[in-house]
């Protein structure tokens, strides 16, 4: 039987007598934050783990800090470098990764950025729908033949994916006004609809992808936000939720924040969670009410249509963009 855990659960707490020895992870994000801590709880249960990093001088600083733990636990962490907001990194990183030959019993979207200054990436899209969203999806496809059979796929969405749809029209924002919020929400209801389509698409082979909000932490994901931003963020989302009914919304530490991709990557029943939103090491409630605060999931981000039909534009822009890189390289 699987266990319960809850809000408060840590990712030590879901691997305590868990023993993943045998087992690799690939994890996208592992410089900082929620993404150190779950390479550091799987490495030290025995895992072998691969940290996807933009900046692998960064990342070498920051796993300096969990050497010890790899030591005593017998996994083993190593790097590829991937810059998410690169389509030509990425595909220098799947690459890589095929001529490895290596197989992963799951793959961990968890690298992201949120509500930054408009900007656009090499590739000329906008840069949170690229980083957060398109340059998983090209990652993941690329290496598909990677998961191991029965294997899982955990994307890293967010509470903020209530802020907004995916605009199928317009996912550049060219047609509109740039608002940071709206496009973080958008990119992480992108998140959600990419591991609905990864389930459909692969559960022929056993393997169950989700999506998951992790919880509000303080992370370097708020580098953008000045102290006073922050403060008022928090005090937005406490009046939204005590207007609503809402008990007041709790800050997680960053080991329970990573409790809930490394319960969807390793010991929750694959089949429960497959093709689910997950909040709290649990599948989250469907909740269609406007309030952009509360808990669970709203149903337009488990809309399989829509997933589909973002799946396929996906690749247009993907395919795209690699040809006009390849052009130009050609000049």
């Amino acid at each position: 039987m699987t266990k319960t855990f809850s809000a408060t659960s840590t990712a030590d707490d879901v691997l305590t007598g868990v023993n993943l020895t045998g087992k690799r992870y690939l994890i996208t994000g592992i410089s900082s934050g929620i993404g150190l801590e779950t390479a550091r709880a799987l490495v030290a249960h025995g895992a072998t783990v691969l940290g996807a990093v933009r900046d692998l001088t960064k990342a070498e600083k920051a796993i300096a800090s969990i050497r010890a733990t790899i030591a005593t636990g017998g996994g083993q962490l190593g790097l590829i470098e991937l810059d998410l907001a690169s389509l030509q990194s990425v595909q220098s990183c799947t690459t890589k990764l095929l001529a490895d030959d290596q197989r992963f019993d799951a793959i961990i979207a968890n690298a992201g950025i949120m509500a930054t200054p408009y900007s656009r990436t090499v590739d000329g899209l906008e840069n949170q729908f690229a980083t957060n969203y398109l340059g998983h999806f090209a990652l993941i496809q690329g290496i598909e033949s990677l998961i191991a059979d029965n294997g899982r796929v955990v994307i890293l969405s967010s509470q903020a994916h209530r802020v907004a749809d995916i605009d199928l029209n317009d996912l550049n924002f060219e047609q509109q006004d740039y608002d940071p919020f709206v496009a973080y929400g958008r990119s992480k209801t992108a998140a959600a609809l990419l591991a609905l389509e990864l389930d459909q698409r692969l559960r022929a082979r056993g393997i169950r992808a989700a999506s998951v909000m992790p919880g509000n932490s303080f992370t370097d994901l708020a580098r953008h936000f000045s102290q006073e931003d922050l403060q008022g963020l928090f005090e937005t989302v406490a009046k939204a939720r005590a207007d609503a009914g809402l008990p007041p919304g709790e800050l997680k530490e960053i080991p329970q924040a990573a409790a809930t991709s490394v319960w969807a990557a390793t010991v929750a029943d694959k089949n429960q969670i497959g093709g689910r939103y997950l909040e709290d090491c649990a599948v989250a409630p469907i909740d269609n009410t406007p309030n952009p605060f509360a808990d669970g999931v709203r149903s337009y981000a488990l809309d399989a249509q829509r997933a589909k039909q973002l799946w396929e534009k996906s690749e247009a822009l993907v395919h795209a963009a690699l040809r006009e890189t390849a052009a130009v390289s050609a000049v």
